[in-house]
């Protein structure tokens, strides 16, 4: 198996043929890829699910998710897939801390994304991540713990909590669909067959491990901070928890250094299938990872790639709404009509009446649902083009 140019393994993996080889014999056929595949162990990928879910963007949770929603839907998730939020969190805390004439909010995410882009050149892939994913971690359970730490001063103080979900009736409908598109967006990702094949044998084994970790430890944690924020602050929580913190400047310092440098780390991971993609399509797959052809092919492309989601990112401040959008007409017609669409094709002769009804109440209603959350997304994204201008410093 070739792993980043080596050989770690009897069997020679080979890139153009998608086939792992002993000799003349064809072992098993492979998906043809310039990333490692079938190396990595379920405990590193345990730590890169937990953490890449828990970064800086869960501090932003109690005012996505339970604002609109109320304490009703404590049970759900949201994760805001643009890197605007956790830039604009970071820069309103630098502006408050340190200055009263901070840089405009673009230059951070310049800097955000100027960073980014040399992480991913350095460390080209998930396998290369063994070290960073332990950094990470430190640094996730680090900037929770002395969050949690500091507030529960604030918890002490604050008696009167306002949890009441503001807005007129219009609004809060509008406002609580929106927050079912985020919802949906946090809840499908991409990066499930990514991790998967990059999994040593047995592979579903393996990858069953790391999700049940993920859905216990990790889910502590995302919901654990979102809940609490909300319960400390109310319907008053800012839109980056932090913010609301009455601690220490070194604190909140800290915390945000904390937040920065593990994004950095764990946001690498949700960027793989792009960067899998297009290495595979562009670098030599029958030379190292590290042959002087494809690090000069390697910087280019990052370099494409971020220089464009950056532009993008500072140019609209408010890109978390078209991931809203993203998944009220997408993502609700894949998740939860498709597969029963495909189910009704399949055994719908065969199938029990009950289990058809159910299918086709799945269908009725999420269809219902996907028409809701596209015409809430998009109201959404016109008033804040009515509000905001290109490059906003705001």
């Amino acid at each position: 198996m070739e792993t980043e140019g080596k050989t770690s393994h009897p069997s020679a993996f080979n890139l153009e043929s998608g086939s792992i080889k002993n000799g003349d014999q064809i072992l098993e056929e492979v998906p043809t890829s310039a990333h490692a595949i079938g190396n990595d162990s379920w405990q590193q990928v345990s730590l890169m699910l937990v953490t890449s879910f828990n970064c800086g963007w869960i501090l932003s949770f109690s005012n996505l998710m339970l604002v609109p929603l109320g304490w009703a839907f404590t049970s759900s998730k949201v994760r805001d897939s643009s890197d605007t939020e956790t830039s604009w969190g970071i820069y309103l805390e630098i502006n408050l801390v340190f200055s009263e004439t901070a840089l405009r909010l673009q230059y951070y995410i310049i800097i955000t994304g100027v960073v980014y882009c040399i992480f991913a050149f350095v460390v080209p892939n998930m396998s290369a991540m063994r070290v960073w994913v332990g950094a990470s971690t430190f640094l996730t359970f680090g900037f929770i713990g002395v969050l949690l730490a500091v507030s529960a001063k604030d918890g002490n103080s604050n008696r009167h909590r306002n949890y009441e979900v503001r807005g007129s009736t219009v609004g809060k409908v509008f406002n609580a669909l929106g927050a079912v598109s985020a919802m949906i967006v946090s809840n499908n990702s991409g990066m499930v067959p990514e991790i998967q094949s990059t999994l040593q044998k047995p592979v579903v084994r393996n990858m069953r491990i790391a999700l049940c970790t993920q859905y216990t430890v990790g889910l502590m944690v995302y919901y654990g901070v979102s809940i609490y924020g909300y319960w400390l602050y109310g319907s008053d929580v800012p839109d980056y928890l932090p913010m609301a913190l009455s601690g220490p400047k070194w604190a909140k310092i800290l915390i945000n250094l904390a937040v920065f440098l593990q994004n950095v780390i764990s946001q690498h991971m949700f960027f793989q299938p792009v960067h899998e993609a297009l290495d595979t399509k562009f670098l030599k797959v029958d030379e190292s990872t590290y042959s002087r052809r494809n690090i000069t092919r390697r910087f280019l492309l990052r370099v494409l790639v971020f220089t464009g989601n950056t532009l993008v990112t500072a140019a609209i401040p408010f890109m978390g709404d078209f991931m809203n959008l993203l998944g009220s007409f997408t993502l609700v017609t894949l998740t939860f009509i498709f597969p029963s669409m495909i189910y009704i094709k399949v055994k719908g002769k065969t199938a029990r009446t009950e289990m058809k009804a159910w299918h086709w109440t799945l269908i009725i209603v999420f269809s219902i649902l996907a028409v809701a959350t596209t015409i809430s997304a998009v109201r959404l994204i016109i008033n804040n083009v009515r509000n905001y201008e290109l490059f906003a410093n705001q």
